[in-house]
């Protein structure tokens, strides 16, 4: 049987195998209101072959309010069902229905709920599923894995004095808190959906400071503020809206850090934590959280400002010639445009019949790649790649996110373009996974480069952390915890793209003695990263 929800905390709602009609209803931010006389009605279906010997129906409302009848297929399941009044005016209640099999109809199906004629006050609906009953959360972590794609959440918020009775309309709040495990790139928890905030706080670099409490469902919190002048005041908000990341992130001040965690005085990496936090005030400085699986955090950000990249430290070093196998997801072979011609330095190419791809590499031994250079093709711009992920991995079959991009652009045709990779750490294969392309049905590349960093002969091993701070998991104790930015689509890029074709520019001035001095083009790029390092630290 399809997972059946219909989650009215969100507008426009979220269905799943689902039609919804209603009659005397008012669309709320965070529910359905149904007034005497009011109906929502959904069509489901069951498959033609499944036989359910027992089905539960699950009617979540807020509050106690005006009885209930629910139905299906015109039978009654409940007439005029009270719903306690423990708890708060707006706290969810669940209420479980069983229906017997033989309730259920092959094909399309039809559940009811009424506030019946003449009652008295609102039914205030949220959320319906109906599942078999020895799966009984099957719609539940179906709806919970759809609303986790969208984890960019908005609030619209308001704010008053203490004692004060009238509230005023405070500023957006808009946030996204994202740690995505070392591990196959899964997220907090061990079940790879995110871990959803209960409690957040934060810090303005105007010295403004906020805490809040979080419902579980984020419709809503609950929290206080003291603005920069030290006045203070109560916070709360409502869920006006969810975005799927990144596009819910555009224009937002989302920082990236490639993270460690320190255990004994020894750091090793952690994964990526994607943070995004906007009160519509001054830039955040330190943000604390704790998540519903018991994760807490607290990081202190090096900078108000956006996120800066990461300098690979010491001597590039090209280690392409160290791959001994490269496998593409797909390859043209019978024009020999094959992902072998990617590890050589010829006009030749690799094209896939396919707008994503993954190329993976086997090196002749495991290298931290701190590095890598794409190279477009000769033709047919539009099958650039423009979204990808760089993963490595000791055996091959797990693999760990070292660097993302999105919104990627090549200016030329055989353009090469370096990326950085903010935590280099050693691996025997590399994974290029290419998400998304310009447009085209068809993906290429001409070449793929490889490089470590020497270690330099004196100096520091590595700059300092863009945040530092510390996590402790649930159940265990405090470690250390420490981030370096990643370099993204939300950074300020103009001045990037200028400094990009001035180094082209001087590239083409300087390609006749690069030529002519240089053994092969391996010492020319080593030549040109150090004059590079010049240029920036004269």
């Amino acid at each position: 049987m399809e997972p059946v929800f219909a989650d009215f905390s969100t507008d426009p709602a979220q269905l799943s195998n689902a039609l919804v009609a209603h009659h005397r209803c008012g669309i709320a931010p965070s529910h359905l209101a149904l007034g005497a006389g009011g109906y929502v009605r959904l069509d489901f279906t069951v498959g033609e072959r499944e036989e359910v010997a027992e089905a539960v129906v699950a009617v979540t409302v807020l509050g106690a309010g005006a009885p209930m009848d629910v139905l299906l297929n015109g039978k009654a399941l409940a007439e005029e069902l009270a719903t306690p009044e423990d708890g708060g005016h707006g706290d969810p209640r669940v209420t479980v229905l069983s229906v017997p099999g033989e309730l259920l109809a092959a094909g399309d199906n039809l559940l009811e709920i009424r506030n019946p004629e003449g009652a008295e006050g609102l039914l205030r609906l949220r959320a319906v599923t109906v599942d078999p009953a020895h799966d009984r959360e099957r719609s539940e972590r179906a709806r919970a894995a759809r609303t986790a794609g969208r984890s960019v959440v908005a609030f619209t918020t308001e704010v008053r004095a203490p004692g004060a009775t009238v509230w005023q309309a405070g500023p957006r709040l808009l946030f996204h808190i994202d740690h995505i495990d070392h591990i196959d790139g899964v997220h907090s928890g061990d079940s790879g959906e995110r871990a959803v905030p209960a409690h957040l706080a934060w810090r303005g670099a105007d010295g403004s400071e906020a805490a809040i409490g979080l419902r579980a469902d984020l419709s809503g919190f609950l929290g206080h503020r003291t603005t920069a002048d030290g006045a203070v005041v109560e916070y709360r908000g409502t869920l006006a809206d969810r975005r799927a990341y990144p596009e819910g992130t555009a224009g937002a001040p989302l920082h990236r850090f490639s993270t460690e965690e320190g255990h004994d005085g020894a750091w090793s990496p952690s994964g990526e934590l994607r943070l995004l936090l906007d009160d519509g005030g001054a830039p955040v400085r330190r943000v604390s959280w704790t998540d519903r699986r018991g994760t807490t955090a607290s990081v202190v950000l090096g900078s108000a400002g956006g996120p800066a990249a990461r300098e690979p430290v010491g001597e590039l070093r090209d280690i392409t010639r160290t791959v001994v196998d490269v496998e593409a997801s797909d390859e043209f072979d019978l024009v020999g445009e094959v992902a072998e011609n990617l590890l050589t330095r010829s006009w030749s190419k690799w094209l896939a019949n396919d707008e994503t791809a993954e190329l993976d590499f086997t090196l002749e031994r495991p290298a931290a790649v701190a590095v890598y250079r794409l190279t477009s093709a000769n033709d047919a711009p539009e099958r650039d790649p423009r979204d990808w992920e760089l993963q490595g991995s000791h055996d091959g079959g797990h693999w760990t996110t070292v660097d993302s991009r999105a919104g990627e652009r090549f200016r030329q045709r055989h353009e090469t373009k370096e990326y950085a990779v903010a935590s280099p750490a050693s691996y025997a294969h590399y994974r290029l996974g290419i998400t998304s392309n310009q447009g085209s049905d068809q993906t290429q590349l001409s070449r793929v480069q490889f490089l470590v960093a020497e270690a330099p002969a004196a100096g520091p091993a590595r700059r300092a952390a863009d945040f530092t701070g510390y996590r402790t998991p649930r159940g265990g104790d405090p470690v250390g915890y420490r981030g370096t930015s990643v370099p993204g689509p939300w950074s300020d890029t103009s001045g990037r793209e200028e400094g990009e074709e001035a180094g082209q520019a001087l590239r083409k001035l300087l390609a006749g003695d690069l030529g002519d001095t240089a053994r092969g083009l391996d010492d020319a790029a080593r030549l040109i990263g150090k004059l590079a390092a010049y240029l920036k630290n004269p």
